[in-house]
């Protein structure tokens, strides 16, 4: 299932490609796709968009990568398959733009299918349009959901015993969002979880996972992880990015966002405020975690005073991997390194 739903939106989209650049007036369309306008780089929500859409397509920060990752053998070439995703990410983005032109429910459900009804064999490409959004909704969901049933079956055995049931229970609760979304309101439902669930929480989690990473671990034990894993470190250029230039922009990101936020409003609706109050805990909720169970460790690790605790849980407890050759499977980092 899952080679199909995600080779068929590339066959749709050559397809929607093609059939666009040969249609009267492409060239102007083309023009003003590609036709750069430096003047919108000085506007911070550009960045803010941008780095939005780049976490949302490639998947940092929501646990899909790490979840699908732990499935591969130990030596697995994590580099290769880094600059690989990257590079067909940014194509398929690209390609995308040829085809899709706006954001929104409106484009899909308005805008497009009016464009496929005057064109010649409207039915066709009405059919494999809707097709390829229904794959690439199915896709989406399968990458999402493997990292939420990942994660906990490592951490509950339990429910990893009985996977089938705890995946039931999962989908029948994303069912019910589901239909709150189709009611007469469900546009506005759909448009505050979109705003809200993939915002501020979002690069507030990354811009951590950067700073422990690189300051606290070290970036001297990640990379020496790495050695053991690809037989070779990795050059300089991504230590200064994993040191300095991810913190960096993942923190103007984050100011920009707060500084520049307003009240959420859908076409003429302006949402209450207790709409935008709700949206932003819900947006900090999915970060809570992380300072929750920091709270957690430094109160319960051993030491006579605060600043012991402290430096105890900051300080990285490694060991070198026993057999690699036996680490193939979902592994959760703590089998691997303490």
């Amino acid at each position: 299932i899952v080679w199909f739903t995600a080779i068929f939106p590339y066959v749709v989209l050559l397809i929607l490609f093609i059939r666009g650049i040969t249609l009267p007036g492409a060239e102007k369309g083309i023009k003003y796709y590609i036709e750069p306008n430096l003047e919108m780089l000085t506007v911070p929500s550009v960045w803010q968009d941008a780095a939005t859409q780049v976490f949302f397509s490639l998947g940092p920060g929501f646990g899909v990568l790490m979840a699908y990752s732990s499935y591969n053998e130990f030596h697995n070439n994590v580099y290769h398959d880094a600059l690989i995703t990257s590079a067909i990410n940014c194509a398929t983005s690209f390609l995308s733009g040829f085809v899709i032109f706006s954001e929104g429910p409106g484009l899909v459900f308005v805008v497009y299918p009016e464009a496929l009804a005057a064109m010649p064999g409207a039915s066709i490409f009405s059919v494999i349009f809707f097709l390829m959004l229904l794959t690439l909704g199915l896709d989406s969901s399968f990458g999402g959901s493997e990292a939420i049933i990942t994660a906990l079956s490592d951490e509950f055995p339990l429910l990893k015993r009985r996977r089938e049931y705890f995946v039931g229970i999962l989908f029948t609760f994303y069912m019910f969002i589901g239909i709150a979304i189709c009611t007469k309101g469900g546009i506005l439902i759909m448009e505050w979880l979109i705003v809200y669930g993939t915002s501020w929480g979002l690069l507030i989690a990354v811009f951590c996972e950067t700073i422990v990473i690189s300051f606290i671990y070290g970036i001297s034990n990640f990379v020496q992880n790495l050695k053991e894993m690809l037989g070779f470190e990795p050059g300089y250029y991504w230590r200064l990015c994993w040191i300095i230039g991810a913190p960096i922009f993942l923190l103007c990101t984050i100011i920009s966002c707060f500084a520049n936020y307003e009240p959420l409003k859908y076409q003429d609706f302006v949402y209450p405020q207790i709409a935008n109050t709700l949206g932003i805990l819900f947006s900090l909720s999915t970060i809570s975690v992380i300072f929750i169970v920091g709270i957690y460790k430094l109160y319960t690790e051993k030491g006579d005073t605060f600043i012991m605790k402290l430096k105890a849980v900051l300080t990285p407890h490694r060991r070198d991997f026993i057999n690699t050759n036996e680490i193939t499977g979902s592994m959760s980092n703590d089998e691997i390194y303490l």
